[in-house]
């Protein structure tokens, strides 16, 4: 019986080998990099039948499609990810969350983004002092309800 962190695993296997980018992985199965990365992280779920093409395209065990298409358990075991490429995002968030809050509240009313409706792209962008990440998050506006 294959876990999500099996089937991570595999396709983490097959990338290297093949030479694939995770944008064109989701590209042959015709879903969003990011997305796709994410369900292929462990982290979202794909639809069954996007799954399967996943599976038929990196060569992967029929039960990994089953795998790739229930939803996950998102449990963090780690308190602050010790990768500095992640670490960063927490540093972020560490300076800035209350910031991000205030404006998501001032801008939008009480209520939060959505992390489930929600878009992302990364990119890399030139800038005169060294080349830039450039991340934009675009999440449904939800309004806190009064009970």
């Amino acid at each position: 019986m294959l876990t999500k962190q099996d089937v991570t695993d595999l396709i983490y296997e097959r990338k290297r080998a093949s030479g694939l980018s995770w944008a064109r992985i989701a590209e042959d199965i015709g879903m969003s990099e990011v997305f796709v990365t994410s369900a292929c992280l462990g982290m979202n779920t794909l639809p069954r039948e996007k799954a399967e093409a996943l599976v038929l395209n990196l060569g992967l065990p029929q039960e990994a499609a089953v795998v790739l298409s229930e939803y996950p358990t998102k449990v963090f075991s780690q308190t602050v990810p010790t990768d500095p490429c992640i670490y960063r995002f927490y540093e972020i968030i560490g300076v800035y969350g209350q910031t991000l809050k205030e404006l998501i509240q001032e801008k939008g009313g009480d209520g939060i983004m959505s992390a489930i409706d929600f878009d992302m792209s990364v990119e890399k962008v030139p800038y005169p002092k060294g080349d830039r990440i450039e991340i934009r998050m675009s999440g449904k506006f939800l309004s806190y309800n009064a009970w």
